[in-house]
C-alpha cells in the first residue's frame, strides 16, 4: 500500500513537490484555497479535499507550500485548519519562506501536541523542485527530519539539516539574500552590456566561463535574453521575502544597503503591473530607468 502524503497549498511549488511524490510512487491528497488548482492535481493523479482538515484526516505527514507565515499559521490553527482534524498529523513540513521567530514560535505549540514541525524551505524554482534540482534547507527535530527522509529524498538530491525549529527559514533568508542581488546584478550587467552594443547571447555564455559567473546565469540567464516572464517564481515573493530580510537584518542591528536597493526596484517592478512575472523580469525595470539629468546653472559652475 502506498504510503499517503498531505499537501496543502498547491501553486507553482506545490503543484511541482505533488508531481515529485506522485513519480515517487506516494499518494497524494491535497488542498488549496482556489478550487481549480484541484482540477490539476485530480488530473496529475492525487486527490483534492475540501479542507485542510480533511487533509490532516487522511495522512500522517503533510507539506506546505504557502505564501506566507500568517497563512501557515491559519492552516494549522484556523477554522477547519489542521488541529481540527479528528486524527492530527504526526508530521508537518513547512517549505514556506516564513518569519523564523513565528516558525519556531508555532513548532512550540505543536510540540505540546506531539506534532512535529520541519521548517523545510527551497532553494529553487517550481521548475527546478520538479527537476529534483531544488536545495532543502532543514531545521527542526532531527528525529523527526530522519522519519522524514523517504520523503525529501523523493524531492531532492540536496537536502541539508540545519539544526533547530526556524534555522530553515534563517537559511533561506540568507541565502535569498545573496539569490536575489545575483539576479538583478545579472539583469544590470546585461543591459549595460547591451547598450555597449555587445551581442548578448555570446556574452551570457562568456560570463559562465569567467569569476563573475552565478548560478542564476542558468535559471534566468535565457530567460532575461528572450523575454520569457512565464512564472517559476514571482516577484511578489521576493518582494515579501526582501521585507522579512530587513526586518531582521534591523532587528540584528546590521545594515543593508544593496538590499535597500534591491527593495525598490523589486516595488518599482510591482507598480509596474510585474508582480506575478517571473523574478527574471526585473531586467524589465532595470530597462525602464534612465539617468536623469539636472540642469546646471550658473551658480552651480
Amino acid at each position: 500500500m502506498k504510503d499517503k502524503i498531505g499537501l496543502v497549498g498547491l501553486g507553482l511549488v506545490g503543484t511541482a513537490i505533488a508531481e515529485r511524490l506522485l513519480a515517487g510512487d506516494f499518494d497524494v491528497v491535497g488542498f488549496d484555497i482556489d478550487s481549480g488548482k484541484h482540477i490539476h492535481l485530480e488530473e496529475l493523479g492525487g486527490n483534492a479535499v475540501g479542507s485542510p482538515a480533511q487533509v490532516a484526516q487522511q495522512a500522517a505527514r503533510i507539506i506546505f507550500s504557502l505564501p506566507d507565515t500568517n497563512i501557515v499559521k491559519q492552516v494549522v490553527e484556523g477554522p477547519s485548519g489542521i488541529l481540527e482534524a479528528k486524527t492530527p498529523p504526526s508530521y508537518i513540513i513547512d517549505t514556506t519562506t516564513g518569519d523564523p521567530d513565528e516558525t519556531i514560535a508555532l513548532a512550540q505549540r505543536l510540540a505540546e501536541r506531539q506534532i512535529h514541525f520541519l521548517d523545510a524551505t527551497i532553494s529553487g524554482s517550481s521548475r527546478q523542485v520538479r527537476d529534483k534540482e531544488a536545495v532543502f534547507m532543514v531545521g527542526g527535530d532531527k528525529i523527526a527530519f530522519e522519519t522524514c527522509g523517504d520523503i525529501f529524498q523523493t524531492l531532492s538530491e540536496k537536502v541539508f539539516y540545519l539544526g533547530p525549529s526556524g534555522n530553515g527559514s534563517k537559511a533561506k533568508l540568507a541565502s535569498n539574500l545573496i539569490l536575489g542581488l545575483n539576479r538583478v546584478a545579472l539583469a544590470e550587467g546585461l543591459v549595460f552590456a547591451g547598450k555597449l552594443g555587445l551581442e548578448l547571447e555570446t556574452l551570457l555564455e562568456m560570463l559562465k566561463a569567467t569569476a563573475a559567473y552565478s548560478a542564476v546565469m542558468d535559471t534566468k540567464g535565457k530567460k532575461m535574453l528572450n523575454g520569457d516572464f512565464t512564472a517559476e517564481s514571482r516577484i511578489r515573493q521576493h518582494h515579501k521575502d526582501v521585507l522579512l530580510i530587513l526586518k531582521y537584518a534591523e532587528k540584528a542591528g546590521q545594515e543593508l544597503p544593496l538590499s535597500r536597493v534591491h527593495l525598490g526596484a523589486l516595488e518599482k517592478a510591482i507598480e509596474a503591473g510585474d508582480a506575478d512575472c517571473d523574478n527574471a523580469a526585473i531586467i524589465r525595470e532595470i530597462k525602464r530607468r534612465k539617468i536623469r539629468h539636472r540642469r546646471i546653472n550658473r551658480r552651480e559652475r
